[in-house]
């Protein structure tokens, strides 16, 4: 296997459903034995490779005479060097002609053929070197996205009445219960029923402090209990189940290049076999042009131009700086789909949030409840939760848990749901009215006008206002911050798309300091919005939405990046999202836009290093000034040197891309503290107020 197809080697995923138990004992079997052959394999070759430095060592310490310098060089050669030779071949009868192995293989044969024995093996010797190198370069890459494997659980704990038989997890079905022992995998999704403990999440969301659960929670595949013994019943089948979702998105995330990768692979297309043509020109041409000129020194400039022009150093770095990137991302609990959507994060323009659940907990509560016209409060909030008492929605139910009493059914009939506006409903014999200012309005009921932080209901009894109450859904801790370091990465607007009402948004977008809000929309709302958003982005520059469930499916999808927040408990947005945040904190796109940053630096850096010194070094050989360790270097060196650089997209030091120049701005300053204008549907224009 060579380094490049083991960059995007892909095991075996858990979400493979397989319908018998001797079908799946015989696929394991099978790939434990490609494995073991694979490793005697790699073994086979080092072991060759040593035998033939130390073959080669002996050549160049003892000044042996002809022919046995040839024997001894030779025999070097082809312990160190066979494996390309023999990929070379393979790949010719294939059809896949110009590559490094070919050059590689053209190249040394060449050298020995002029004589150039320890030349020849050499550059055999120091590729093979760099293809070590590179190897363990991408297995240090691929181990964040393999350490998902981790995840993968083994068993499950089936409980059938009060017996606990092991099985294979696909073998649950939902609705069944599954106990997890201390240190066990939570095998599937599903909510705990019995028992306390702690879970280790850090596999799914990269946070280390552990979620302490209860009856009632729910509990996600891939979690590890820390202590206590749980009782889970199962919410979703296993192909179905987080762990899988997660393990599928890395296992296919190097299939999604990005646009610079596909310039590369055409690049190198194109590239090798020009320098072939070119290398084969310089050696015949000028001897059969120019007067004097020796066949040996100008196919010794030839041979040189030809192990200097191997594009190693591109073909292999670029795909692995991706692919570090995204392992990068995955360690900060940043699932990135594909390197097309990382290097899409490098050029944001417009960032669109959602409202509820984004920006916001989405936990709504009751802060405030005014009694009018001889109610009191606790008679204000009892009505309310009655009115409310058949709704689902999280306002009503919000209502119902600040109201302790208990609900009497038989006072309620008639519940009529009105879209967009709230409910009327017979309570003792009274109409009720509960929701928006619109509600009562369409009734002729005298209101009062509520500027509150936060939605107000409205209540009214026989024509009569009762009163209201505010209700309010807290903004996360880390929204603020959030929304100024996306401006100081570059974003040119951050616009906020929400169903909620006007006030609701508008008292939202101030707080946080959004440049614009619309509001009351409802899901195709939301893209025709964003359409036109797009349609106003400056050049090349990428929107970003970013949303938390299936309401947002459609936007996400039709957005440039669709990134979705706590995207472990949503189906849909796993699905519809490019890049998923395993943790319900915008700051985590702060953090993906770094490292798709400074992967983008790392590739450029190794395109220019890469391109600059094989300029250099094919214009040396062309004239005969390099020599073949000068090639070697050329070759091997700038690619061993590639990828170390690449490497670099693997660790993130936290805060480091972060520019902190514009906090430090007066200006920048006080304009987060001044009230941005904000947009409204409906064709509505309104300033905002202080």
């Amino acid at each position: 296997m060579s380094v490049k197809d083991s960059l995007f080697f892909k095991a075996p995923c858990c979400s493979d459903r397989v319908p018998a138990q001797g079908r799946k004992a015989s696929r394991l079997a099978g790939v434990e034995q490609g494995a073991k052959a694979f490793s005697r394999k790699r073994w086979l070759l080092r072991a060759g490779f040593s035998v033939g430095a130390a073959f080669f060592a002996v050549g160049m310490l003892a000044d042996f005479a002809y022919p046995y310098n040839l024997v001894i060089f030779l025999a070097a050669y082809l312990l160190a060097g066979g494996e390309v030779l023999f990929r070379a071949v393979k790949n010719i009868s294939g059809g896949q002609v110009f590559d490094e192995n070919f050059l590689m293989s053209v190249a040394t044969i060449g050298a020995f053929a002029v004589g150039e024995y320890p030349e020849g093996v050499a550059v055999m010797l120091f590729y093979q070197v760099g293809e070590a190198f590179q190897e363990i370069a991408v297995s240090r890459s691929r181990k964040s996205i393999s350490a998902l494997m981790d995840i993968r659980p083994d068993f499950a704990n089936l409980k059938i009445g009060s017996d606990v038989r092991r099985v294979t997890p696909d073998e649950v079905a939902v609705g069944d219960c599954i106990v997890v022992g201390p240190g066990e995998k939570v095998p599937l999704d599903g909510v705990v029923v019995e028992g306390r403990s702690a879970l280790d999440t850090s596999a799914l969301t990269g946070e280390a402090l552990p979620k302490d659960v209860a009856p009632g929670c729910g509990a996600l595949s891939g979690s590890i209990n820390k202590n206590g013994l749980l009782t889970i019943e199962v919410s979703r089948e296993f192909g179905e189940s987080t762990v899988s979702k997660i393990l599928d998105l890395a296992r296919n995330a190097a299939d999604r290049k990005s646009a610079t990768e596909h310039f590369i692979t055409k690049f190198a297309r194109y590239y090798t076999p020009a320098v072939v043509f070119a290398a084969f020109a310089l050696a015949f041409v000028p001897p059969l042009l120019a007067p004097g000129a020796q066949f040996a020194d100008w196919i010794n400039r030839a041979l040189v131009f030809f192990v200097a022009s191997c594009p190693c150093a591109l073909v292999i770095s670029i795909p692995l700086t991706f692919f570090a990137g995204i392992g990068g991302a995955s360690r900060s609990g940043i699932l990135i789909k594909g390197g097309n959507y990382l290097e899409a994060l490098t050029n944001v323009d417009t960032v669109v949030f959602d409202k509820t659940g984004t920006l916001t907990k989405g936990v709504f509560t009751v802060t405030r409840a005014e009694a009018l016209n001889g109610w009191t409060k606790d008679e204000l909030l009892c009505f309310a939760a009655h009115a409310e008492s058949h709704s689902t929605h999280p306002i009503a139910l919000s209502i119902q848990k600040a109201w302790k009493g208990e609900i009497d059914a038989q006072k309620i009939a008639d519940y009529e749901e009105i879209a967009g506006q709230g409910v009327r409903v017979w309570i003792n014999g009274k109409t009720a009215l509960a929701g928006s200012g619109g509600l009562l309005d369409a009734d002729a009921v005298a209101r009062p006008d509520v500027d509150a932080l936060g939605t107000v209901v409205y209540l009214a009894a026989d024509g009569i206002c009762a009163g209201y109450i505010v209700i309010s859904d807290e903004v996360r801790a880390d929204s603020r911050q959030a929304i100024r370091d996306i401006e100081s990465l570059g974003a040119r607007r951050i616009v906020m798309l929400t169903g909620d009402s006007r006030s609701a948004g508008e008292t939202t977008a101030r707080e946080l300091g959004i440049d614009a809000v619309y509001s009351e929309l409802l899901p195709h709302q939301k893209v025709e919005r964003l359409e036109v958003l797009a349609k106003s982005k400056i050049g090349r520059g990428k929107v970003v939405f970013v949303g938390d469930g299936i309401n947002d499916a459609p936007v996400l999808a039709r957005s440039d990046v669709g990134v979705a927040m706590g995207g472990v408990g949503s189906d849909a947005a796993i699905e519809a999202a490019d890049v998923v945040l395993m943790t319900d904190e915008p700051s985590k796109l702060i953090s993906a836009v770094r490292i798709a940053k400074k992967t983008r630096s790392v590739v450029r850096q190794n395109i220019v290093f890469a391109l600059c010194v094989k300029a250099v070094v094919l214009a040396l050989g062309a004239m005969g000034i390099a020599t073949m360790w000068a090639a070697v270097f050329g070759d091997v060196g700038v690619s061993v040197l590639a990828v170390c650089n690449a490497m670099r997209a693997l660790t993130f030091p936290r805060g480091v891309f972060l520019t902190r120049r514009g906090a430090q701005s007066p200006k920048l300053l006080a304009s987060c503290l001044t009230p941005r204008a904000i947009f409204h549907n409906r064709d509505n224009t309104r300033a905002p107020t202080a």
